[in-house]
Order: C-alpha cells, then structure tokens, then sequence
C-alpha cells in the first residue's frame, strides 16, 4: 500500500506542477485559448496565483518526505489541492464544463487519498 501511496504522490505532484507551471508562464490571453474562458471570469491575477499555489502543492508533495524535515507538510498540500480543486468545481459548475467536472473530482478523490493516507495509517 506504501507503493501506492507513493505513486498516487508522485502522479499529483506532475500533474499540478506541470498544470501550475503552465498558468504562471503563458499570458492570460494564451492561458484562455488553453484552458478555457474560466480565465477571463476570475480576477486578473488569480490564474497566477493558482499557478503559484499549485506549484508549491506539489513541492509539498514530494520534498519535505524526501529531506524527512517536517513530513506533515505532504498531507497538508495534499489538503491544499483538495480545497484547489473544491474551487475548481464550483467555477466549471457554474460554466457548466462537465468533462472539467470530471477531471476535478478525479484529482480532489487522489488527494483525498494521499491526505489520509499519509497522515494515518502511512505516514511517513
């Protein structure tokens, strides 16, 4: 189950590094054409801000484990990409984009996992 875990980690964190890193270096204009009109919905900055927030999830994800200095952070980010995708449902909700639905419960069901796993039973 460890093996798992350790799987589910790794794939969150590329997932929402590459995802991240994508909304903190394209414009918004070329952010909207890739991700959709969600962009021009939100603030400004937000897209960024998500980015930024992502990319340091999955850092979470995988360094403090690594280093063995404060391991609780992984199960924290984890919680952190929960709530992310929490308000990634809501905005797809609203502009009824169900195959993003999808992709979000997806990904907040694998965080969910990582959360409680390595803050229980197989934890670091």
């Amino acid at each position: 189950m460890n093996i798992l875990m350790l799987v589910l980690q790794i794939a969150l964190a590329a997932v929402f590094a590459g995802a991240g890193a994508v909304k903190l270096i394209q414009p918004r204009d070329r952010l909207a054409k890739t991700l959709g009109g969600w962009v021009y919905d939100v603030p400004s900055g937000l897209p960024k801000l998500l980015g930024l927030a992502e990319v340091l999830a999955a850092v979470g994800l995988i360094v403090p484990p690594l280093v063995h200095i404060v391991p609780i952070l992984m199960p924290v980010a984890a919680v952190g990409l929960v709530i992310l995708m929490v308000g990634a449902l809501i905005v797809h909700g609203r502009r009824r984009e169900y195959s993003n639905i999808v992709a979000n419960v997806a990904l907040a069901v694998v965080a969910i996992i990582v959360a409680w796993g390595r803050s229980g039973p197989y934890a670091f």
